[in-house]
């Protein structure tokens, strides 16, 4: 049998899979990345790139003190407590222990962080956003793994894992095409993100009613989630997703932030010019951000507002989620439109009441949407203005706002058994919000795993071979607070990377 080419294969080249590699490499590993699209990047390449860790160098320069066991606590605050309880308390402590170490590995490698910003209920601030964005964390990790001698290959798709005697010693896949093999003499990681994007794997955990929901990753098909169970893994919280809720569809045009180089001379230049640029104009740039990523807030239904499809009917009982989003997805083109009248819009251009947040970081009203994202956001002084702009048939609206005023005003019950509303929509201004969509974010199922990565079998026993790091690998972790998903996936990718590498060859 012919010696294998590489020590390790990578499937999936975004964050987790290009950080595994990198930290491989650097190592002396011989690895090769196999990314089933013609680019890198992954769900990280789409994120905003805040990292969340305690303990960083970063806090300490800025005078903040901070605890491991603290931040372990404030982890667990974002999620529901039924989901929380979930939550694979050993495994996120680990990783929360050894989130600052990566951010300094990242910062040697030439990545620079604004921050740290807070972000309730962490009780100081922890999140380090990446300048000039996510992307940079693809350029700078690439540019590691080409350096080392590493190899990466687009196009090439893992349709299965190779055993002999139970051990993963390789990679069945498909590069533009034609079938190859890859063998290995150390073991395979699976970097290949989550399953949100995959309709059967949805319908099959989550449920049959899911399953026109996409994600807002259309890479995210859980292909490593299949591998890991044709070997026996056992895979974990496998119905845990974060959403349904509603997104804004993203704009044709890339913000000019996202158009900008995200890597070597820039990347430092902007790093550089961070501390000396005033917060008023890092707030704007992370405004523009905002309204292109964040969801709108649940409680504006709760205040009043309405959806209507492309057709301009109402659906759904809008307070009710997720039923709601389910309403969604069956609707024409998947999308619906938030109808403001002019209380709502009123009151949801100042504080407390915005259309979306990052919190304590900047908050988008409704003057922030009209001027920024004029595309998903619409004001005329008549219904029939609006209908006409959106292409919705005459009349339309009025007769569903006559309809829900009925209600409102305590004339009728509500056709979709809405209650507790009793401010009919009214007024010389209307605005309206969308295309929306109903998405999922991330899906926190996974492979169980132990603190070496190591796939499980049903016995809790270490499938030989065979690694899964990222969304891929989760192994029961609940990573709800912004920064803890990209965090993870840098902190699994270097810790899988480095074992590796310093194994000796079975």
């Amino acid at each position: 049998m012919t010696a294998p080419k590489h020590d390790i294969v990578i499937v999936g080249g975004g964050g987790s899979g290009l950080a595994a590699a990198a930290s491989a490499a650097q190592n002396g590993a011989r690895v090769i990345v196999l990314e089933k699209e013609a680019e890198l990047g992954g769900c990280t390449a789409i994120a905003v790139g805040s990292f969340t860790a305690a303990e960083t160098s970063y806090q300490k320069k800025a005078g903040i003190t901070d605890r491991v066991e603290d931040h372990a606590q404030d982890a667990g605050k974002f999620a529901t407590p039924g989901i929380e309880a979930r939550n694979n308390a050993e495994l996120r402590r680990y990783f929360i222990e050894r989130s600052s170490e990566t951010l300094d590995w990242l910062a040697g490698l030439g990545l620079v962080f604004q921050g740290p910003s807070p972000e309730p209920p962490n009780r100081v601030p922890r999140m380090h956003n990446v300048v000039p964005g996510a992307r940079a964390y693809i350029l700078a990790l690439e540019q590691v793994i080409r350096r080392h001698g590493g190899e990466i290959l687009p196009g090439a798709r893992a349709n299965g894992l190779i055993l002999e005697k139970r051990r993963v010693i390789g990679v069945q896949a498909e590069v533009d095409g034609i079938p190859a093999e890859f063998m290995v003499s150390k073991g395979v990681i699976l970097a290949a993100g989550d399953y949100s994007s995959s309709p059967d794997l949805i319908a099959e955990n989550k449920g049959k009613e899911f399953a026109g929901i996409e994600g807002i990753c259309a890479s995210a098909t859980g292909d490593g989630h299949r591998l890991c169970e044709a070997v026996g893994a056992v895979m974990i919280n496998m119905d845990v997703t974060y959403g349904p809720e509603l997104r804004f569809i993203p704009p044709e045009r890339k913000s000019l932030l996202r158009r900008l180089p995200a890597g070597g001379v820039f990347r430092n230049v902007m790093g550089a010019a961070v501390p000396f640029v005033p917060k008023g104009v890092m707030n704007a740039v992370i405004k523009r951000e905002l309204v292109t990523w964040q969801h709108p807030e649940d409680r504006i239904f709760r205040d009043g507002a309405i959806l209507v499809n492309a057709r301009g009917e109402r659906f759904c009982n809008e307070t009710v989620s997720p039923a709601r989003e389910i309403a969604i997805a069956a609707q024409p083109g998947k999308i619906a439109y938030i109808l403001l009248d002019e209380r709502l819009i009123a009151l949801y251009d100042q504080w407390p009441n915005f259309i979306s947040t990052a919190p304590e970081i900047a908050y988008a009203y409704v003057k922030d949407y009209l001027r920024l994202r004029p595309d998903v956001a619409l004001a005329m002084n008549s219904l029939s203005e609006i209908a006409a702009l959106r292409c919705i048939p005459p009349g339309r609206l009025e007769h569903v706002v006559s309809v829900y005023n009925r209600y409102a005003t305590g004339k009728a019950a509500d056709q979709f058994s809405r209650t507790g509303d009793s401010a009919p929509l009214q007024g010389s201004r209307w605005v309206m919000l969308g295309p929306v969509k109903a998405c999922f974010t991330t899906t926190e199922g996974a492979p169980a795993i132990n603190r070496n990565m190591q796939v499980l079998d049903g016995d809790g026993v270490p499938i030989p071979g065979l690694y899964a790091v990222g969304q891929n690998g989760l192994g029961g972790q609940i990573l709800w607070g912004h920064g803890l998903h990209i965090a993870w996936a840098m902190t699994s990718g270097r810790l899988a990377g480095r074992l590796l590498a310093g194994m000796k060859a079975p």
